[in-house]
């Protein structure tokens, strides 16, 4: 099946970015911070990732893993995307930005995926659907989904292979939910709660009450709401848009692994 051959120094450079990502949004799991400064350090850190974000692009393309027919494709799934994504926009947790995501990413890589969940969020923002503090986590967080979705080995039957995205669809809705809640987390919940960050805890104890609170603002129940209408719309676009894409694919001249 479709996808594109493996590049050393995008795959680096895939994998810095996912972690860097990650402890940008766990950090005050892990390093004892007050609220304002985690807050601080972790917006900080979001802005730093997006020359990683670039540099990804660059060693896709700029070093021939891809040429202009596959940025023209990413350029519009990303159009594409934004528009889909004013449909639902997170409204009472009905989400439609992330089926395109997965099921894309699952054809053409996990660089791909990860551009592509970066480049929607941030397109569809700067079009209607918000810009704010918030953006840049929105951005990573959609961009590590994709980047998850694009490692999903293609199975020969489009009916199976759909069927693992719509399972992969719910962990990753979750994941999103949680990386989102936890980079304000600190700034939210008041430290004297019993929900709150406190800066002293072991991870152990910070992730009990991060846990607790998810439990208690109803986050969970949002999350679940984003889990139901990705594994919907993978379910009923899965076959199909997997077939358009993997011709697609071949036309812009993706190589078999």
């Amino acid at each position: 099946m479709l996808k594109p051959a493996p590049n050393p120094v995008g795959s680096l450079t895939l994998i810095v970015a996912v972690a860097a990502a990650l402890f940008a949004f766990a950090w005050p799991l892990f390093i004892p911070a007050n609220a304002v400064s985690s807050a601080a350090l972790s917006q900080s850190s979001m802005v730093a990732l997006m020359p990683l974000l670039l540099g990804l692009i660059f060693a896709d393309f700029g070093l021939g893993a891809r040429d202009t027919r596959q940025l023209a494709v990413l350029a519009v799934l990303i159009a594409l995307n934004s528009a889909i994504r004013l449909l639902g926009a997170g409204v009472s947790g009905i989400e439609t930005v992330f089926f395109l995501i997965i099921i894309a990413a699952s054809v053409f890589g996990a660089s791909f995926g990860f551009v592509l969940g970066a480049g929607s969020l941030m397109v569809s923002a700067l079009i209607g659907a918000g810009v704010g503090p918030w953006l840049p986590f929105q951005m990573m967080a959609a961009a590590i989904v994709g980047a998850g979705a694009g490692l999903i080995p293609m199975l020969r039957s489009r009916w199976l292979h759909t069927a693992s995205l719509a399972l992969y669809a719910v962990p990753a809705s979750y994941l999103y939910g949680a990386l989102m809640s936890l980079w304000n987390w600190p700034l939210l919940a008041s430290e004297g709660s019993s929900l709150g960050y406190i800066a002293s805890a072991s991870v152990f104890d910070n992730l009990t009450r991060f846990v607790n609170y998810e439990l208690l603002t109803g986050g969970l129940l949002w999350d679940t709401g984003r889990a139901a209408t990705t594994v919907l719309l993978v379910c009923l676009t899965g076959p199909t848009l997997t077939a358009a894409l993997s011709r697609a694919a071949i036309r812009a001249g993706f190589s078999r692994n």
